[in-house]
């Protein structure tokens, strides 16, 4: 007689929620079609060997899980670091921010940082200037910061006008605000590979898409052709947006 706990529950939450963490992970980044497949290989390995006991096929397939393994970490290896990254960073230390800071002069100086963000935006939007803005949010980008130049400069509008001006050495990479500074300029990104993107949209579009499909951080975009302002998160992209959404979209993120 089959006996069923509390233990059991616990079971089959823990591993239900590590499959609709692994399925976001796997939409986010363009390889739910693959993830499929690796489910249904699955299927095929438990009900062949374990409940029908067919042994030929059962011998088979549990040939390939052996070192299934190993060729799930090659194919998967930029979603298992992303997860694994998500797991260590997710909430550390927020309990002990929200506790030691001061609220009120936190919120203003964070509206104004956002407000410096959204007019420089503004502003390169009407002259045409291209520009990719990432946001760090709880996934640490060191590893795209030190692709680019370190500056660890406050955050200012005349700052990131100059930076993305179009004579300027630096203005085709993305800058990387982190910890309310803007830590780097001239970072290279991951480009998604993403069919579905529009053909008119750019490089810079497809490098947001990617930086969003890999990591937690909000990325900003302004048209060096149309001069539309766009924001990608979380594996996908809004186009057309306007300063009021982008103040509001920002100050939500950033909390």
């Amino acid at each position: 007689m089959l006996s069923f706990g509390i233990k059991d529950i616990v079971d089959i939450l823990i591993v239900a929620l590590m499959l609709y963490y692994l399925y976001r992970l796997m939409k986010n980044s363009g390889t739910l079609s693959l993830f499929y497949g690796v489910l249904a290989f699955i299927a095929i390995w438990v009900i062949s060997f374990e409940i029908f006991n067919m042994r030929l096929t059962g011998t088979i397939v549990d040939k390939f899980m052996s070192i299934g393994l190993i060729v799930l970490v090659i194919l998967f290896q930029d979603q298992i670091k992303r997860f694994l990254i998500y797991i260590g960073s997710r909430g550390r230390w927020t309990v002990f921010r929200k506790l030691f800071r001061h609220h009120e002069d936190n919120e203003e100086q964070e509206h104004s940082r956002v407000m410096s963000v959204v007019y420089a935006c503004m502003s390169m939007a009407k002259s045409k200037t291209g520009a990719l803005i990432v946001f760090q949010r709880k996934v640490p980008l060191a590893d795209y910061e030190n692709t680019g130049d370190i500056i660890d400069a406050d955050i200012n509008v005349r700052l990131i006008e100059n930076i993305f001006f179009k004579n300027s050495p630096l203005h085709d990479g993305a800058m990387i605000i982190a910890d309310r500074r803007i830590k780097s300029v001239g970072c290279i990104l991951p480009v998604s590979h993403d069919m579905n993107i529009p053909k008119s949209l750019g490089l810079r579009h497809r490098a947001a898409l990617g930086m969003s499909q890999v990591t937690d951080a909000i990325c900003v975009i302004v048209s060096e052709e149309t001069g539309g302002i766009s924001v990608a998160r979380d594996g996908s992209l809004s186009v057309k947006i306007s300063p009021m959404d982008l103040e509001h979209i920002l100050s939500s993120a950033l909390k």
